[in-house]
């Protein structure tokens, strides 16, 4: 029997036995347990019956940190394998022996790969794909039309003509694969939700004597949080009472605290430093708004800002600026300012500050965006649709080709 006739056999069996489809996700970004929640929430449904191979040895080359491969969740089978070039996003690749025995043993119907169109990684499974007919899906984030070396654009195309289905993280990176000549299915939606759990409201309004504006992020030139300052001087001048909380930390810290000392609002600014995923609701609770003011850079514009849905979550108003992502994630052109312009920042969180009862409405619009689009579980139910169509296409087909805001 040819593969292809094997694959058909494959896709008959599901459906008349109606047995859960077996996905297997293969990315480094599950090595941290806490981003596993989206493949926990898929496996819960018990639809399908989820893998995970992510690697043994990964290393975050920016931090020097070496990760151990985290298993919370009991109902995902976790695989892994040590990869060459640990720590590097598009050239790290699994010795073809560990990956075939990976496959081999889960015996996947789906293999969704959470790394870049043009990753060595994803071009294994890409020939894996077209060796065993089975459908290969990719979710990446890549936004910007960079410089490539001529290798990986043969790598990119030869992926985009064999993924059944491609997951861009948001509209500008759908827009760059139909650049690229991609033809096929697509989806817009983020590569993880949130934990509505963990991040849930505390209280239905923060007490605060000073209105608290937060910044949690890295401490880096392009994530713009010298505008945050110059938006705060222009707010104190009009006798408007406020507090900076900062959370994180970056090699640009010091240099943003001489920007605070010359915007003279120093002593408004509360450096809270580095803040672990978990202890993130204690500080978020804590804002009456959340700014995200991130800078287009020559090699990175805002690729999503999950913060920001972390912060909808519970209840607590986001403003962004106009740099990638931001503007389709908070789905509010009242809370999006041009990147890098302080007085339009400041237009917002005065409007905010000076009316209550507007705070309230963009506390329910956060909340109610979230559930719709951001969820765990909602991007869990979207993904079994989609998976759903690739191994039992129907003529009442879901429609894939469009965003999902």
């Amino acid at each position: 029997m040819s593969t292809v006739d094997s694959f058909a056999v494959t896709k008959a069996d599901k459906t008349e036995a109606n047995s859960p489809i077996r996905v297997l996700f293969i990315s480094h970004a599950y090595v941290v347990g806490v981003n596993q929640g989206k493949l926990n929430a898929i496996a819960e449904t018990g639809k399908v019956e989820v893998g995970l191979l992510t690697p043994s040895n990964w290393k975050a080359l920016e931090w020097n940190r070496q990760f151990e491969v985290e298993t919370p969740y009991p109902k995902i089978k976790i695989y892994t394998a040590p990869v060459i070039f640990s720590g590097r996003g598009g050239a790290h690749m699994y010795t073809p022996w560990h990956l075939w025995q990976v496959l081999k043993d889960f015996q996947p119907d789906i293999v969704q790969v959470e790394e870049e169109v043009f990753s060595l990684c994803t071009f294994e499974l890409a020939i894996w794909s077209r060796l065993t007919g089975k459908p290969i899906v990719v979710f990446g984030w890549e936004n910007m039309d960079r410089t490539l070396p001529i290798v990986r654009h043969w790598i990119r195309q030869f992926v985009m003509n064999t993924a059944k289905l491609m997951l861009p993280g948001n509209q500008d990176g759908a827009n760059l694969l139909r650049q690229w000549g991609y033809t096929g299915l697509m989806e817009i939606m983020p590569q993880m939700g949130v934990d509505t759990q963990l991040f849930s409201p505390r209280s239905p309004e923060n007490k605060n004597e000073e209105f608290h504006i937060g910044f949690l992020g890295r401490l880096v030139p392009e994530k713009g949080i010298d505008t945050i300052f110059a938006a705060a001087h222009l707010l104190e001048e009009k006798g408007l009472n406020l507090r900076i909380i900062i959370c994180g930390s970056g090699p640009y810290e010091e240099v943003l605290k001489q920007e605070a000392q010359k915007q003279q609002i120093a002593d408004l600014v509360v450096w809270r430093g580095s803040v672990r995923h978990e202890q993130a609701p204690e500080e978020i609770s804590k804002l009456d708004v959340l700014v995200l003011p991130s800078l287009t850079a020559p090699t990175w514009k805002e690729q999503f800002g999950h913060v920001l849905i972390e912060a909808m979550a519970m209840g607590v108003p986001v403003v962004g600026s106009s740099s990638g992502e931001i503007a389709n994630v908070i789905g509010r052109s009242d809370l999006i300012f041009p990147e890098g312009e302080s007085a339009g920042l400041a237009a917002i969180l005065e409007r905010m500050i000076r009316n209550p009862t507007w705070r309230q409405e963009l506390r329910q619009h956060g909340m109610t965006r979230v559930y719709q689009y951001y969820t765990h579980e909602k991007i869990a139910e979207r993904l079994i649709n989609l998976w759903q169509n690739l191994i039992q296409p129907s003529s009442n087909s879901y429609a894939m080709n469009k965003s999902w805001r």
